[in-house]
């Protein structure tokens, strides 16, 4: 501007300029158009030159900017497909977390949604950060939050991609993203070490400060943090040269008391997600997942060379409900779709023997994991190791990364560092071979090298496997890390010891893992991984007994619970499904009425999942005693179409089920 010749009238206008929003800078220029000359229009090509960046010109150094944009882009820039990005571009806006998602297993949460979401209306990712209102302001805190795999750090990439781009958010002349892997690698940091450890550029001699632009600092993957975020203990810290534990530091930028004038952007879990008091998130969104179109492209995209094998992929999703509901998150869904395309491909081969459908969670794992450790991988074919090297690799892994996974869930704990490997003994050869892909991850930080499994239900299926094997020879409670215990002998004995720490554990971290250890005695899987994973011959006492140890807890008079509705789901994993089946067919003839003892009530709560008979609508007519009612009252929720006519109900059954229609989780639209 100082190198044109304003006229004496624009030099107000220009003193304004250096510090305006883009939408001030755009009503200076439209103020000096209208006085024609050279003037308005040397503006108003360089409004149209510059692009995006004109704010930042205005306001930061360019080269600082410059080099900002580049390592974007390097880091940000590739690796997205294009049926994700037309996923992620509209998020839901939710008023806060639901019960469920607060205390149950990502799995879980899915399940007993049946993958659907919820009535909320969607916000464009180009508006996620923009007022709701002509009234309202931006908002400070914003907390995004999804299941496992659904695609949040993939959402952070589309994001910033798009802003370095141009392409939203102009308004913003900072992005800033980090990873709590990143942050997990300090003990100790100021908010300004903060910013200078992660963009050195930022900081670098000749570049001005960014003052008063308005920047986005954004945090990806609160639930891999080391630390739990304690917000009514946290020491208040105002300077932001002062070092201060980093969970301190976390908990100050999102209170205000350090970096104020900068927006904060959150992903996480949804269970992490509620370490953030409600009261300190002004917006929460929610990634939603695969519709059945997309789902479709999502695997016509995963098999782009074989559309055949696409369609029948699909083909068996669809025809496995539970399965189905499961793969509307893209992380699973890819899980499956390797597993199942590669049990088509043993199959159509006619010199291998007999091979298991694979129909429930245990033996899609087990599939992927046989590929896994074969080399057998579809979408990049390899050399496929020999047999018995591939057997040899895959005890070692669970002799070492299975460990490293048990104890890493019961510590919370999904990402590892070089002195987590070489504390569990892993041996980091077998990372760089194909494994690498498909299990454990590896990423490089600027301070360490961060480890973190493909997948959640990947670190509870290893899990799984360590503690099924070592339970045979275990003396002590594998639970106590610290080796002591009191003795315990025999496998029933740990299995049982298992089952009862997972129905204690009230966020349900151990759900998935219990019901992979359910999966390991069926016969299914055993045939599967015989000779890879497992023992050649196991005795078959152990599953009888275990479906004993598993069917004591439905017994209970109380309410069924989700860990009840989850011994049912670990039955089914083991091909125990004789109660299932004999309560699924009594709600098809009709004939429910004077058998709903506790145990078949667990049932007909596992069926409201997974059953066809349930689909459309939840039949529940003339059946339902007053106690059946209650107990089944919190799994009733989530029935959109229920019909409970004919059951002479009476004023207190109407008291539960108008509490029941109140309640923040409640999915039932239509009540007969």
């Amino acid at each position: 501007l100082r190198r044109l010749e304003l006229l004496p009238a624009e030099e107000a206008a220009q003193a304004q300029a250096a510090s305006a929003q883009p939408e001030q800078v755009r009503a200076v220029v439209d103020f000096l158009a209208g006085k024609g000359g050279h003037t308005s229009q040397a503006l108003q090509s360089f409004i149209q030159n510059s692009d995006s960046q004109l704010y930042l010109h205005i306001t930061v150094h360019e080269p600082m900017v410059q080099k900002h944009l580049e390592s974007l882009q390097s880091s940000c820039g590739n690796g997205l497909e294009a049926g994700a990005v037309q996923r992620l571009t509209n998020l839901l806006l939710v008023e806060g977390l639901t019960d469920i998602q607060q205390k149950e297993h990502d799995i879980l949460q899915v399940e007993t949604t049946r993958g659907l979401p919820k009535a909320a209306k969607s916000i464009p990712l180009e508006k996620l950060f923009l007022p709701l209102s002509k009234v309202s302001i931006p908002p400070r805190i914003s907390v995004t939050v999804g299941v496992a795999g659904i695609g949040k750090s993939t959402l952070v990439k589309l994001f910033v991609r798009s802003w370095a781009k141009g392409e939203i958010n102009r308004d913003i002349v900072f992005v800033l993203p980090l990873t709590f892997r990143e942050l997990n690698t300090y003990e100790r940091l100021s908010a300004e070490r903060l910013i200078c450890s992660a963009f050195p550029h930022i900081t670098e001699p000749g570049c001005t400060s960014a003052g008063a632009a308005r920047t986005l600092l954004i945090l990806d993957g609160l639930d891999e943090f080391k630390t739990p975020l304690d917000f009514s203990n946290a020491v208040v810290c105002t300077d932001p040269k002062k070092e201060i534990p980093v969970d301190n530091l976390i908990t100050n930028i999102i209170r205000g008391n350090l970096l104020q004038e900068v927006s904060v952007w959150v992903t996480s879990r949804p269970a992490a997600a509620r370490q953030i008091p409600s009261g300190l998130v002004d917006r929460m969104t929610e990634i939603r997942g695969f519709g059945a179109a997309e789902m479709k492209d999502f695997l016509d995209q995963m098999f782009l060379d074989n559309r055949d094998l696409s369609s029948q992929v699909l083909q068996h999703i669809r025809a496995n409900r539970s399965l189905h509901v499961l793969c509307t998150i893209p992380g699973f869904c890819w899980i499956s779709a390797s597993s199942i395309a590669y049990f088509l491909k043993q199959s159509s081969d006619q010199s291998q023997e007999a091979t298991v459908v694979p129909r429930t969670l245990s033996e899609i794992y087990s599939y992927y994991f046989k590929m896994a450790l074969s080399g057998d991988c579809l979408e990049k074919p390899r050399e496929p190791l020999r047999t018995e090297q591939a057997v040899n690799t895959s005890k070692k892994l669970v002799g070492s990364v299975g460990r490293l996974a048990f104890y890493g869930l019961l510590r919370k704990k999904h990402v590892f560092y070089e002195q987590d490997m070489k504390a569990f003994g892993v041996d980091l050869s077998l990372l760089h071979s194909s494994l690498s892909t498909r299990l454990l991850l590896k990423e490089d930080t600027q301070a360490s090298t961060a480890y973190y499994f493909s997948h959640l239900t990947i670190q509870e299926f290893l899990a799984a496997l360590y503690y099924y094997t070592s339970a045979k020879r275990a003396i002590f409670d594998l639970f106590a890390e610290s080796g002591v215990s009191w003795p315990k002998l025999g496998f029933l004995s740990h299995f049982r010891s298992a089952v009862q720490r997972a129905l204690q554990a009230e966020d349900g971290q151990l759900d998935i893992f219990i019901r992979f250890l359910s999966g390991l005695l069926s016969p299914q899987v055993t045939q599967l991984l015989a000779g890879w994973l497992l023992p050649k011959e196991e005795p078959g006492g152990w599953r009888s007994q275990a479906v004993g140890v598993l069917r004591g807890c439905l017994h209970a008079e109380h309410a069924v619970s989700s860990r009840a509705v989850n011994a049912m789901r670990c039955l089914h994993e083991m091909r125990h499904t004789d109660t299932a089946q004999a309560v699924e067919e009594a709600m098809r003839s009709g004939s429910l009425a004077g058998m709903l003892s506790p145990i078949n009530c667990s049932a007909l709560a596992y069926l409201l999942q997974v059953s066809d008979v349930c689909l459309e609508e939840t039949n529940l007519s003339n059946c339902l005693t007053y106690d059946a009612c209650k107990s089944l009252l919190s799994q009733l929720l989530f029935c959109h179409n229920l019909r409970l006519d004919n059951n002479q109900f009476k004023d207190d059954v109407m008291e539960l089920l108008g509490s029941v229609l109140s309640v923040k989780d409640c999915q039932i639209q239509r009540l007969r």
